[in-house]
């Protein structure tokens, strides 16, 4: 927040394709299945997204109780903090900072804080594959999931979150960028991403303009969108990233 005698100025970015909003402009909200939990609505189909992200503030005893509505599926990826995530099996995770969870639209949970945290969260309807059965809810940490070079590049180096297999129909994967490194080219294609910046800065191509962004900006890419990255700054830049994938397109 700016003190009275400051100018408001603002990094934001609104357009038909693409978004990238500083956290600094987000209002709170208040979400009836997270009681008490500060809530920012960051992209949702208000904006023309297939999906809805948010970021959690969530307090130590905070929490929700879900029941599987065979349609919707979640995503949590933890920024800080601790949770214990339960579900309809009985089956129990624990996740610190880099845990993540993707929760069938099938499965009954329940999360909860065992610490204050930050929480990322995606909520998307799950698009069942004819002849494949929906996946079982998944819990991992990024620690533990390798880091590959993309295209060759030492410098830029990826992590799969989320196996690449027909049943899921979503990616989550985490990008890291060496100083100076970048995208080899500027990708043009239908599926659409909700990005978190998790460490760093850069410049962000998007339809046409770069864009200074860094750690905890937020970034919505509609499909078709011309888009690449170019890691600037002292320190790697990082983001995680959402991406619909393995589904043909609807007609």
């Amino acid at each position: 927040m700016r003190a009275p005698n400051e100018l408001l100025h603002s990094r934001t970015r609104l357009a038909s394709r693409y978004a990238v909003f500083p956290l600094e402009g987000y209002p709170l909200s208040q979400l009836p299945a997270w009681p008490d939990v500060e809530a920012r609505v960051l992209t949702s189909p208000a904006m023309g997204a297939q999906f809805a992200q948010y970021l959690l503030d969530v307090k130590a005893g905070q929490g929700t109780r879900q029941d599987a509505n065979n349609k919707i599926e979640t995503f949590f990826y933890v920024l800080s903090g601790e949770f214990q995530i339960g579900l309809s099996d009985g089956s129990e995770a624990r996740l610190k900072a880099g845990g993540f969870s993707l929760v069938s639209s099938e499965s009954d949970f329940r999360l909860s804080a065992l610490a204050d945290g930050k929480l990322l969260m995606l909520r998307k309807a799950y698009e069942q594959l004819t002849g494949v059965m929906a996946p079982a809810t998944l819990a991992g940490n990024a620690a533990d999931v390798k880091a590959t070079p993309f295209m060759g590049d030492e410098g830029a180096r990826l992590q799969t979150l989320i196996p690449d297999a027909p049943a899921y129909d979503m990616a989550m994967n985490i990008f890291e960028f060496a100083p100076g490194h970048r995208l080899p080219y500027v990708e043009t294609h239908v599926m659409e991403h909700g990005l978190y910046f998790l460490e760093g800065q850069g410049l962000y191509y998007l339809d046409g303009t770069w864009m200074e962004v860094e750690a905890t900006d937020f970034i919505w890419m509609g499909p078709y969108c011309p888009q690449s990255f170019y890691a600037t700054g002292p320190t790697p830049a990082k983001y995680i990233y959402y991406k619909n994938v393995n589904r043909d397109v609807v007609l």
